[in-house]
């Protein structure tokens, strides 16, 4: 396989997830983007929208308008930090309400997606973009 080939299908797996996620985050008014944002603050707590940026490796623009657009649906606030210009990031009352059935969803879709990989399979895939990761940062 060349590397034109490797990244190709990654590229397509990485879109046929997204969308997959898209679709069973529809019914809530959701989009895979704004499930990653809600994810990372419900596992890491209130970040920066920097700190954002920089977990999920999206630039700026895209983060605001995530942002914006889960501000407008009432599940995240932005805060004060300690720095006058930087705003923190933090869930609101409602998100911890819906999230539950949010990740429910999510959690339906990834067994989906998951049913003919063998467990195995799943964990070396896990270590070896793990890995990978690590020596790209």
């Amino acid at each position: 396989m060349n590397s034109h080939e490797l990244f190709h299908t990654l590229h397509q797996l990485s879109r046929h997830f997204t969308n997959h996620l898209n679709e069973a985050l529809k019914p809530f008014g959701l989009y895979s983007a704004q499930w990653a944002v809600l994810f990372v603050l419900k596992t890491k707590g209130t970040l920066s929208q920097k700190e954002l940026c920089d977990y999920l490796f999206v630039e700026a623009p895209p983060m605001t308008r995530t942002i914006q657009r889960l501000v407008k649906q009432g599940y995240v606030r932005q805060v004060p930090g300690k720095d006058k210009r930087e705003k923190r990031i933090i869930l609101t009352e409602e998100a911890l309400l819906q999230y539950p059935k949010w990740e429910r969803a999510v959690n339906e879709a990834n067994r989906y997606l998951l049913e003919h990989l063998p467990e195995t399979s799943q964990k070396e895939l896990l270590t070896l973009q793990k890995s990978w990761l690590q020596k790209l940062l």
